[in-house]
């Protein structure tokens, strides 16, 4: 699982999923490839049965809100937010989105089970954004990829969103990132407004099989457990280790590869590896500025591994709400304490 600090899957997240189309190994997509994917893609599972009908009971205590739809199918795939319904300008905010690649099933599920079970103990001390599903409909056809950049981008069938929250990142924005960004602009901007952003996601068994040779980029081991992934500019490893203490009570921690790295990245302590800025490569964790102390947190989560054997769904789904409410604690401690978490930002992709 890892965890930006951000996330966790579901072991079902696994049904379903192909491989891509005769790509070869090492070998960027062609076009050939792109639409070969695009068109066998399969709907296996309902955004609506299994992330909007979750939403319904949560508008008696929550604010509710539809910010944008899809266009391949707006009907089908409105775009949700839950927020505090008493927002004050006093308190701290926190944004923790879930879903952006769809198929990392705990990250939605997570944080519609945090919204469930844990959000109302935390909504006196922090104004509370969650967007559950970014990617809805990379969440009923298990992908990671979207089906909308071909209208956006020329020549591309297929775009990561994760990659496409900084028009100077991977890729343009997406669908998917245009209509958060333009939310979190609605809602008063997005640099210096949140404290806290925390990006749900899990890494899978596909992201060796597909992903990584879509874009000929060198295989790689698969972290078997948790791990997060800290923004190098300005880590927070005292926050991360809080987190990673936490998540161990509920699944396994990633070990290091022999080489010291996970997933080819350098492992800065237990469970938590280095990345750059999440705003310069376009990672959904980039999206909000926390306020400019330097003892800001910023995390990215690689989440659960949801195809361990030593994994299931309802773990990785414990996984990530450990994740979120020990990350939540800390800042509350760290303000208690006098360390200024209405100064102290924090990122994290889980």
């Amino acid at each position: 699982m890892r965890t930006l600090v951000s996330t966790a899957a579901l072991t079902t997240a696994a049904v379903g999923r192909s491989t891509i189309p005769s790509a070869g190994a090492l070998k960027p997509w062609g076009a050939s490839e792109r639409d070969e994917w695009r068109t066998s893609r399969k709907v296996v599972r309902s955004y609506r049965e299994e992330v909007l009908t979750k939403l319904e009971p949560l508008a008696e205590r929550w604010e509710v809100e539809k910010y944008g739809a899809l266009s391949q199918d707006p009907e089908r795939f409105p775009l949700y937010s839950v927020r505090s319904r008493r927002w004050e300008a006093s308190r701290p905010s926190v944004l923790i989105t879930g879903g952006v690649h769809g198929y990392e099933t705990s990250g939605v599920q997570g944080a519609l089970l945090f919204l469930q079970s844990a959000a109302a103990a935390y909504s006196e001390s922090f104004n509370l954004l969650v967007v559950p599903c970014v990617s809805p409909w990379g969440y009923e056809t298990i992908q990671r990829w979207n089906a909308q950049a071909g209208a956006i981008q020329s020549r591309r069938a297929a775009v990561d969103p994760n990659r496409s929250f900084n028009p100077r990142g991977e890729v343009a924005a997406t669908e998917e990132s245009a209509a958060l960004l333009s939310h979190l602009e609605a809602l008063g901007g997005r640099d210096g407004r949140f404290l806290c952003h925390i990006d749900l996601h899990e890494t899978t068994d596909t992201d060796e099989s597909e992903f990584r040779p879509a874009k000929a980029t060198p295989p790689c081991t698969i972290p078997d457990g948790f791990y997060l992934v800290a923004d190098v500019t300005n880590p927070r490893l005292d926050w991360h280790a809080a987190i990673i203490d936490a998540v161990r009570r509920v699944t396994h921690i990633a070990p290091a590869d022999p080489d010291g790295t996970i997933i080819g990245e350098p492992v800065l302590q237990e469970g938590v590896i280095g990345i750059p800025s999440p705003r310069s490569l376009g990672l959904c964790a980039g999206a909000t500025r926390p306020p400019g102390d330097r003892r800001a947190v910023r995390d990215d989560d690689g989440g659960v591994y949801p195809d361990s054997p030593k994994a299931d769904a309802d773990i990785c789904n414990r996984a990530q709400v450990a994740a979120i409410t020990s990350a939540l604690d800390f800042l509350l401690a760290e303000r208690r304490a006098g360390g200024g978490a209405g100064g102290a930002a924090a990122k994290a992709e889980l």
